[in-house]
């Protein structure tokens, strides 16, 4: 079977990665392979939203969220991470990844301290509940719920793509998992927690998961 084509944005990917784990003469391992096994990862059939467009698009709203993290590579780190387990099946994807991220950055020879942040940061995607004092979780959340906010065709893609990953859950079932989740999310006080994730995404967000929610139900 002939090899998936590579992502447009492979190498600009490994590049940024290679950006935040750096060759030096402190890491017991050459970056590069850890790279384009996650990509591999990310790359992987069942996949339809959490695919490498969604790793391009979260480590691109780090950019803009950067500021608000204490330590903005382990943030980095984790959103490498975050979904590099994937079975929509499964229901321990986070813990999972979070096992892996352990794994490669302890190979990788990064810190301890560090290694462990990551870990926790991975797992915090189950929830998407920080604490008010964690910059990391923040920045990492926000990064991750963005496409809420986007413009209403891409979030009709995005919610498309998501009905496809649970294409063997039947249409009655789904809607009213789906819909269980979005008023879920409509409940919470707020659906962002950094300055610019609640200035710029929460408005627009809600009337996204207000309208679907609309749609599911009528």
């Amino acid at each position: 079977m002939a090899a998936a084509p590579r992502h447009p944005a492979h190498e600009d990917l490994v590049r940024r990665w290679l950006d935040t784990v750096p060759a030096r003469s402190g890491l017991a391992a050459d970056p590069r392979p850890y790279a384009e096994n996650l990509l591999a990862r990310w790359a992987e059939p069942q996949r339809r939203y959490h695919s490498t467009d969604h790793l391009v698009a979260v480590l691109g709203h780090l950019d803009t969220l950067a500021g608000h993290a204490d330590d903005p590579a382990a943030v980095r780190l984790a959103a490498w991470f975050h979904d590099a387990v994937y079975r929509p099946d499964r229901s321990e994807n986070e813990e999972r990844s979070a096992d892996l991220a352990e794994r490669a950055l302890a190979e990788l020879g990064l810190d301890d301290a560090r290694t462990a942040e990551v870990a926790r940061l991975v797992r915090l995607t189950a929830t998407h509940d920080p604490a008010p004092d964690d910059t990391n979780g923040e920045a990492l959340c926000d990064a991750d719920l963005a496409i809420l906010a986007a413009p209403p065709a891409p979030y009709a893609a995005y919610a498309a793509a998501v009905r496809e990953e649970y294409g063997f859950v039947p249409d009655a079932a789904f809607r009213e998992g789906r819909a269980a989740v979005l008023r879920q999310l409509l409940e919470l006080p707020t659906l962002f927690r950094t300055p610019y994730g609640q200035a710029e995404w929460e408005a627009r967000a809600r009337q996204n998961l207000t309208t679907e929610l609309d749609l599911l139900t009528v």
